[in-house]
């Protein structure tokens, strides 16, 4: 199992933090032609040697690299502007899919290389860290990017990205209250958050952004919660 996780923390770290916006955006305009596509590429397979600790499976980093590749140029050829949602789950279950499934070959390809000197809830716990802070809020990002451009934001005068930032603090408290137990926790973060909140949605009198902040707050929480609940169950 850590063996899997390992590989899908490499996944998480190249794709969604050693990936800036703007080589998303050189890949969706040049795509093959793209040097950051393999640069990207490269960065997936050194990070599988470097989670490994263990350069016999260079097969495996060179199959995943090559994998991830036809995926995105899959991605980059199939996806349009109005499905660019679509095609970033489709492109996440597509890679998720064939990490467990090389992962499955090369674990019994090469048995004997399986070693992990760091304790094996550390890989459970940085795994889950690292998706509920920058994957997750990318999903929740995606989920609702419909909406998000319906909200009016001219009179807007937040920090810049403090909701982003907001939005990691409030899923690493909820996840840090869900693994110590302390599900009170949760009710009086949601509780002070609406607090909070109250006076803006009631200044704006704008449905639309009170549902948008509803249901962001709520996916976000949601995942956090589930998350701890996984990491429970698997350190358990």
């Amino acid at each position: 199992m850590i063996f899997f996780l390992k590989l899908v923390l490499a996944h998480l770290i190249a794709d969604f933090i050693l990936q800036p916006s703007s080589w998303v955006v050189d890949k969706e305009r040049f795509k093959v032609r793209s040097l950051k596509l393999y640069l990207h590429l490269l960065i997936h397979g050194a990070l599988v040697l470097v989670l490994l600790w263990d350069f016999s499976y260079w097969p495996l980093a060179l199959s995943i690299a090559i994998t991830h590749g036809l995926i995105d140029v899959l991605k980059l050829y199939g996806q349009k502007t109005s499905s660019k949602g679509i095609w970033f789950f489709i492109d996440q279950t597509l890679h998720l899919a064939s990490i467990l499934f090389l992962a499955s070959v090369f674990i019994e390809a090469i048995p004997e290389i399986r070693s992990f000197p760091i304790e094996e809830s550390f890989w459970v716990y940085l795994t889950a860290i690292i998706f509920i802070t920058f994957v997750s809020g990318i999903c929740i990002q995606v989920l609702l990017k419909d909406w998000s451009s319906s909200i009016d934001q001219s009179h807007d005068e937040s920090l810049i990205n403090a909701g982003k930032y907001i939005g990691i603090l409030e899923r690493l408290f909820v996840f840090t209250f869900v693994v110590s137990g302390y599900w009170e926790g949760i009710g009086f973060l949601l509780a002070a958050k609406s607090i909070f909140r109250f006076g803006d949605l009631k200044e704006s009198k704008d449905r639309k952004l009170t549902e948008y902040i509803l249901i962001g707050t709520l996916l976000s929480f949601a995942i956090a919660t589930a998350s701890g609940m996984l990491v429970l169950a698997l350190v358990s």
